[in-house]
């Protein structure tokens, strides 16, 4: 697929070779990050700045591993691009709590498009239901893991039977 393919509402989903990533996808499945495209700009949450709107250009040159297209065939476009303006300037949410007023990125997309359920959320990787990655990270925030808590991620977007996989963009490379 070709960046000239992309239209409004568009889903692009993405996995890496970062720590987090990483823990993401073992426990979940195979991406780690998911955002939505209006008018060449991407949508998303993220770690560093919360929710945020950024070029499309400067969001691929950080996301080299591998993107996804996705599309919701029947996405009212200017609702979600109004939903998604709405919650820009939200912090990130770290503790992937629900309901706190923060997001992180699969539930930032599940807020904007709500035709996605939520589920158990796992931590867990090969050997344990909680990962040492997890428990670190959560024992750095002071708080309990929220396994089995409801809770959205990336690779279970992916799956919706409401979505269309496109395929993987080929041309981006600056």
């Amino acid at each position: 697929m070709k960046l000239q393919d992309l239209q409004a509402g568009d889903l692009l989903f993405m996995r890496d070779n970062q720590a987090m990533s990483q823990a993401i996808q073992k426990a979940t499945g195979q991406y780690s990050h998911v955002a939505i495209y209006f008018d060449q700009m991407i949508y998303h949450a993220t770690k560093n700045k919360g929710v945020v709107r950024e070029n499309l250009r400067e969001f691929l040159l950080t996301h080299e591993q591998l993107v996804s297209v996705y599309r919701y065939p029947k996405i009212n476009q200017e609702q979600v691009l109004v939903a998604a303006k709405a919650l820009l300037g939200r912090p990130y949410n770290d503790s992937f709590y629900p309901d706190n007023g923060a997001y992180y990125c699969s539930q930032y997309i599940a807020e904007i498009l709500p035709i996605f359920k939520t589920i158990p959320m796992q931590f867990g990787d090969d050997q344990h239901v909680i990962s040492d990655f997890w428990q670190t990270y959560y024992d750095k925030l002071g708080l309990a893991v929220p396994l089995n808590q409801a809770g959205t991620n990336p690779s279970q977007l992916s799956q919706s039977e409401d979505l269309q996989y496109l395929g993987e963009l080929h041309d981006y490379h600056f």
